[in-house]
């Protein structure tokens, strides 16, 4: 009994030292759980990201030195005056191009691995501002950030830690008076930036210099990485750090595709190309997959002859890589003039209008709506079916506890012509859903199973599923004329949950 005295004396003096002396706040008790919502399934994204996934289909542009050298990886020791573009630079027709494709922002390389800057930094001459044509007008970072905003797309920048033409490199002071305070000083063109990236690319020959030998480095300790994503969401409290960052990673190939089974959660300790591909249903780490990948026949940056890939084969990148929980970063290389080719634009456009055809009507929006099982209701949040066609991102469907399996029917009036089922888990609870499947009725009563010959076994932040089981030909045929269409959740790591159903 003394000891609980002790106690109780020990709480009445902390209340004291909290208040007036002899004076006690009565405090109103509140349930810890008065929405009712599902524990969450750990680990969980980060705000910034949430944000980041949410831009899904993304533009790159490699442009720089190798543009006008021919080379894809130069080695440090080309002339400033090489870099001469013929023309004023224009990112906002790069960024006006892409945004016709369906693409909501994109990322500009401003220094590769030979180390030219493609803006006037004050960590090395090897700029633009000993540049030629008219390379020493054009600020690329500064241009892009405000084509960016005019058009309302996300921007980033490509910064490559690895420097062929620094003196410096390999030794302690190029983090900390190079590579850092670059990483900073493009910060600076706007604390509104998605994402930094920070090629993995690192240590080998090159002119570092006047050198010309080989530097090896160790990528996980040398560039200080908690210190560099502190420094940057200083300033842009929003921006992903990319690849070396870590807060996004590589999804193992530069092809334009995605593990059909693709998990956001990731092992780095376990790293290898194939899990990259898949992610690991019970990493420990929120790691969501970026795909970056080329639109073009050749190299990353521009070269002479190069063709555009086809809107039909860039399509199919889509579906198999924002359709399966994966971000896509395609590749669109300006040329010597600081533009796109006519027929990269030509290109382009005919994807957006492709995009719009194929999945720009939702039919699941005029549909009925019913689950096998909806979670009870809290003060201020419901769990119904309705959540799933309302077009809020904020709102979901979900089961009861203990409940890991479920059926969600969508059905017409009349038969309706199907082609992709398109669905979105709620990540801010986790990824949860290991196995689907998918089926149709075009009377109301007997029912067929789609899509058989593909993984219908992860969701995450979106899936898409061509129900003819084909990415290469998702959209060839009549498609499937169906009264109903029936997706069965046959497992979850937790009670499933989804924030939105979309059928086109």
């Amino acid at each position: 009994m003394k000891h609980k005295t002790i106690i109780f004396g020990l709480s009445v003096l902390c209340a004291g030292n909290m208040y007036a002396q002899g004076e006690f706040q009565i405090v109103a008790q509140t349930l810890s759980d008065a929405d009712n919502q599902p524990l969450a399934v750990h680990p969980v994204p980060s705000e910034r990201q949430l944000l980041w996934n949410e831009t899904e289909f993304y533009a790159f542009f490699h442009y720089g030195m190798n543009t006008f050298t021919g080379k894809e990886w130069g080695k440090g020791n080309e002339a400033e005056t090489l870099y001469a573009p013929t023309k004023m630079p224009d990112p906002e027709q790069w960024l006006t191009a892409c945004k016709k494709a369906g693409m909501k922002g994109g990322i500009a390389v401003v220094k590769h691995h030979d180390g030219f800057c493609l803006w006037p930094t004050s960590t090395t001459d090897h700029n633009i501002t000993r540049s030629s044509g008219y390379g020493p007008q054009a600020n690329i970072p500064q241009l892009f950030a405000e084509a960016a905003r005019k058009l309302d797309m996300k921007y980033g920048f490509y910064v490559s830690p690895w420097d062929r033409n620094s003196a410096f490199y390999g030794k302690d002071n190029y983090v900390t008076d190079v590579f850092l305070k670059q990483c900073e000083e493009l910060a600076l063109y706007g604390d509104d930036q998605f994402e930094m990236w920070v090629d993995g690319a690192n240590g080998g020959d090159g002119y570092y210099g006047g050198q010309n030998t080989t530097i090896n480095i160790d990528a996980s300790y040398y560039y200080d990485v908690p210190n560099l994503r502190d420094r940057v969401h200083r300033i842009c409290k929003n921006c992903v750090m990319w690849g070396v960052g870590g807060e996004a990673r590589w999804i193992g190939n530069e092809q334009g595709y995605a593990g059909e089974t693709n998990w956001a959660t990731f092992n780095p300790t376990t790293d290898s190309n194939a899990i990259r591909q898949t992610g690991e249903e019970d990493g420990w780490q929120w790691l969501p997959g970026e795909s970056d990948a080329k639109a073009t026949s050749d190299g990353w940056f521009w070269h002479a002859g190069e063709t555009v890939l086809t809107a039909e084969r860039l399509f199919q990148m889509y579906l198999e890589t924002v359709g399966r929980n994966s971000t896509l970063i395609l590749n669109c290389p300006p040329d010597k003039t600081g533009s796109l080719p006519a027929a990269m634009v030509k290109r382009l456009e005919e994807l957006g209008e492709m995009m719009a055809v194929r999945l720009g009507t939702d039919l699941a929006s005029a549909a009925t709506v019913i689950a096998s099982e909806v979670r009870t209701a809290g003060n201020a949040r419901n769990y119904r079916e309705a959540n799933l066609i309302d077009g809020d991102k904020d709102t979901y469907w979900a089961t009861k506890d203990g409940t890991h399996s479920a059926t969600i029917t969508l059905s017409w009036e009349q038969p309706q012509t199907v082609r992709y089922l398109q669905m979105m888990e709620y990540i801010r609870l986790g990824q949860r859903i290991q196995d689907f499947k998918v089926e149709y009725s075009e009377d109301g009563t007997s029912w067929q199973e789609l899509a058989k010959n593909i993984q219908t076994t992860t969701v995450g932040y979106k899936r898409i599923v061509p129900l003819n089981g084909s990415t290469a030909a998702s959209y060839s045929g009549s498609g499937y004329r169906a009264k109903m269409l029936r997706i069965t959740i046959l497992n979850a790591k937790a009670c499933p949950t989804l924030s939105s159903i979309s059928v086109f």
